[in-house]
């Protein structure tokens, strides 16, 4: 070493608030040198020259504040006759060799370590490398530490542990090739580390061969973690690829913290399919049960295993089936690595698979629904089978709906596994459901309401404004009303149900019972405040004598005060612009039209019900909007008509053919005729709009019986107009912003957990943890997903499982979910500090317990 290297090493260790720094040069290679080196406010003391007890007074007693180099050429003498020992003791030692000067960067306690610092002198070659290695260096490390922390550095990780050096290591392989070799492995072999990395290897994870290889290393981690994590027995092509039992436990805990990760868990992806290949793990399923796999994460084909088993079991069972069962599986595997729509590579895959788990959990409750109603709709009245429809009956339409849309996007993504499964929802739905509903309300329509068209404690579409909207204008408020073309009552009332889990904001429901012919010109006429509706010659419908097409609305609210607006235009406008527009006007009329616009179009309407989805995101948004940019205070959302959609095509069978168009009749549709002096038919209901309208004009109507059509032109599978209760029971909602102390009322929140077991002691290396919501969940109270692991100084010890807490019953029992949570095998302290800690997904803490770890020996049991 030069002068210049020796004065900085000096000079750093006195920088590092070293007050006495000794140097026992026997060799007296730097005697001459002394005197030139570059220490400031630095007294050279020499030891070899100076009596031991005057040494000691002037550095204790005369100079307790000076630094002082104390150099001696004698070799450092035996504790019993050194009389600076207390003082060598608290001080820093110096050797001009550069492993020394190294160990004394480092700040390393053991003085052997500097022979095993000698031996990676390559690696500690580079100024930049050993920068980064001081970062992870502690006072206590031992030679196999300082090796891990080399590592680290190697495969550029932010903690040296060695699960994440490992998993850092098989993210860098190139094309997630298993042949491949990642760039940090050409610099492990060309440092001297390959030998300390496989014996850290064998370490945590019992892997030793002849030739070990990263490939062969990471196909035993994989089998491993299959087996620590399936309760049936591995096929016996894979068992002599485990790692040995006691290690299982490890593989398992290294590979989900991998999978857990943000920056690597793309790697994981491709990597397991890349062994799941290798493997022939598809060859390896048929046979196993789902339950044995519940827990499993290793490949993306068991993944899709699970899900196809699945499928089978709801399929088979559609009779009888056990709903919550089904979701439980559901729900637990959307909790899983496969199906999680929030991570990354194959980001399209997921969402396939977790709309796959969605359209089962639809079919499950569709096909439970139905057991529910096994001996038929025994409604005695057309109120109570109205009534029935708006507390239960629609579920069926929703659920339906729910299953297209989950199959369609899982499908959209390449994924059809649901085709068996779409025949039995389609079986269910549209001849038993569909044709059982016709046939019973069928009856009501011919034998109470074509004549009366009543349902007693329900609102007619015509009374609307009188009835809801001049109340409140009575109050001196300004009224919106948001008219969705074809919102039929389900999906409003999950339209409500959405609003209710808003701060601030308060909606209920009702039905009212719709004009017949369901179809929008009568609707919309019917909507508009207006003391008669009539008919002109051609057939077109009149407000007070005047026509109600929309370009003619807004003269006609003009007599209340009033204004039409599509939403579109209402919703571009900034917020000032806005207000002035609303300024002059009590009442709003908002005309929102997405669902019938896609619907009621041959070319469009298989995109049915994406367009419900799009049209109760734009009103919930359209609210929204209406409350904080326009103190919009009383919102009403309605309907002109609902709608009826089935997913397959008709055929004969479902159409009510006109032959000939009868005399009289000014307009024919799918759904429904109108004319005058219309003759009796047995294929459709024969009506009079004076009584399902309150219309002037000696309009009659034809509506096919049951769900029928009466030509299939320009698309059959959306259709309105007749009088399914689908069509005519249209939604009510009033929506209100909550101000003042009542809004605390409307706060949201996500549902508390628990964990049930107190103080938990931990003593096997699988350890299942009782965890509890602590009330149910309801429209202001959401479920709540966490992530859940123990914890040492910050770093997970175990696996993470991602469990929901979403119960809404009442029932203590369901409130409660069990985690299994593996310790890699290592030793743990009985007084060492570890937690249960919960987090959410957006990775702030829930909940945090101490745990005790207890464990005489590492098992796997």
């Amino acid at each position: 070493m030069n002068e210049v290297q020796i004065s900085e090493a000096v000079s750093q260790l006195f920088a590092d608030g070293n007050r006495i720094v000794f140097w026992n040069d026997p060799d007296r290679e730097f005697e001459e040198t002394l005197a030139t080196l570059a220490l400031d406010s630095v007294t050279l003391l020499r030891a070899d020259q100076v009596p031991g007890l005057e040494a000691k007074i002037r550095i204790e007693r005369e100079q307790p504040d000076s630094r002082f180099l104390v150099y001696s050429t004698a070799e450092v003498p035996l504790p019993s006759e050194d009389w600076l020992l207390d003082i060598r003791l608290y001080s820093r030692t110096f050797r001009a060799d550069r492993a020394s000067i190294i160990h004394g960067e480092l700040g390393l306690n053991e003085q052997s370590l500097r022979t095993h610092l000698g031996t990676r002198a390559k690696f500690l070659g580079s100024k930049d490398r050993l920068a980064r290695l001081k970062k992870f260096v502690q006072p206590t490390d031992t030679a196999r530490d300082l090796d891990r922390k080399m590592l680290a550095v190697l495969t550029k990780v932010d903690q040296s542990e060695f699960f994440g050096i490992l998993t850092a290591l098989y993210h860098g392989i190139p094309d997630a090739h298993l042949e491949a070799v990642p760039a940090a492995w050409d610099d492990i072999e060309k440092f001297d580390l390959a030998a300390a990395f496989w014996s850290l290897v064998q370490e945590n994870f019992g892997y030793a061969e002849d030739a070990p290889t990263l490939k062969n290393l990471l196909i035993r981690l994989m089998v491993s973690d299959l087996a620590h994590s399936t309760t049936a027995n591995l096929p016996a092509a894979l068992t002599h690829l485990m790692l040995p039992k006691l290690f299982l436990s490890s593989a398992s805990v290294c590979l989900a913290q991998w999978r857990d990760s943000n920056s690597r868990s793309d790697s994981y992806d491709w990597l397991s399919d890349a062994v799941a290949v290798a493997l022939k793990i598809e060859s390896q399923l048929p046979g196993l049960d789902i339950e044995p796999l519940l827990d499993n994460k290793t490949f993306l084909i068991i993944e899709k295993y699970i899900a196809a088993k699945l499928r089978d079991r709801v399929v088979a069972t559609a009779s009888t089936i056990n709903a919550a069962a089904i979701k439980g599986i559901a729900k637990h595997r959307q909790n899983g690595y496969w199906a999680d729509r929030n991570r990354g590579a194959i980001g399209a895959t997921r969402e396939a698979l977790h709309a796959v788990y969605d359209a089962l959990i639809a079919a499950a409750d569709l096909f439970g629904l139905r057991g529910e109603f096994s001996t038929g709709f025994e409604y005695n009245s057309a109120q109570a089978m109205f009534e029935g429809y708006a507390t239960a009956l629609h579920q069926f339409d929703r659920l339906y709906r729910h299953f297209i849309e989950a199959a369609d996007a899982a499908t959209a993504q390449g994924w059809d596994i649901l085709k068996a499964l779409r025949d039995s929802v389609e079986d269910c739905y549209t001849n038993w459901f569909l044709t059982n509903l016709s046939l019973k309300w069928g009856k009501f329509v011919e034998d109470e309401l074509l004549a009366n068209w009543r349902v007693d404690g329900v609102m007619n579409q015509p009374w609307f404004f009188q009835k809801v909207a001049a109340a409140l204008m009575e109050s001196d408020r300004r009224v919106f009303v948001i008219i969705s073309d074809a919102l039929r009552y389900e999906a409003a009332k999950e339209l409500v149900d959405d609003l209710n889990g808003t701060y601030r904001v308060q909606a209920e429901i009702q039905p009212m019972l719709s004009v017949l012919p369901s179809y929008t010109a009568l609707g919309m006429a019917a909507l508009l405040p207006h003391s008669k509706l009539s008919y002109s010659d051609k057939g077109d419908v009149l407000v007070d004598g005047q026509s109600s097409a929309a370009g003619n609305r807004s003269n006609i609210l003009a007599a209340k005060k009033g204004v039409a607006v599509k939403a579109d235009e209402l919703r571009d406008m900034k917020k000032d612009a806005g207000r002035e527009f609303v300024k002059p006007y009590e009442v709003i009329y908002v005309y929102h039209n997405t669902i019938d616009a896609i619907g009621d179009s041959g070319s469009t309407e298989g995109k049915t019900f994406e367009a419900v989805r799009t049209a109760l995101t734009e009103i919930a948004d359209l609210i929204r909007m209406i409350m904080n940019n326009l103190n919009g205070t009383y919102i009403y959302v309605t309907a002109d008509h609902g709608f009826l959609f089935q997913e397959t095509a008709l055929d004969a069978t479902d159409k009510s053919a006109l032959v000939d168009k009868p005399a009289g009749a000014l307009t024919a549709k799918k759904r429904f005729l109108i004319g005058r002096n219309l003759p009796d038919s047995d294929k459709a209901y024969h009506g009079s709009t004076a009584v399902t309208a309150g219309a002037d004009g000696d309009m009659e109507f034809w509506v096919p019986k049951g769900n029928n059509r009466f030509h299939f032109v320009g698309g059959s599978r959306f259709v309105h107009g007749g009088a399914m209760l689908q069509e005519i029971m249209v939604p009510l909602i009033r929506v209100r912003q909550i101000k003042g102390d009542a809004k605390s009322k409307t706060s949201v929140k996500k549902v508390g957990v628990m964990v049930v077991t107190q103080s938990p002691k931990i003593t096997t290396n699988r350890y299942r943890f009782e965890l509890m919501q602590t009330e149910k969940v309801t429209d202001r109270v959401k479920p709540a997903t966490l992530d859940i692991a123990v914890y040492e100084d910050g770093q997970p010890i175990t696996n993470v499982e991602r469990v929901t807490f979403d119960s809404t019953q009442d029932n203590l029992d369901s409130w409660k979910k069990s985690v299994w949570l593996s310790l890699q095998k290592r030793s743990y302290d009985k007084k060492g500090c570890y937690h249960l800690i919960l987090r959410d997904t957006d990775d702030l803490e829930q909940g945090r317990v101490e745990v005790s770890i207890s464990i005489a020996f590492m098992d796997d049991f």
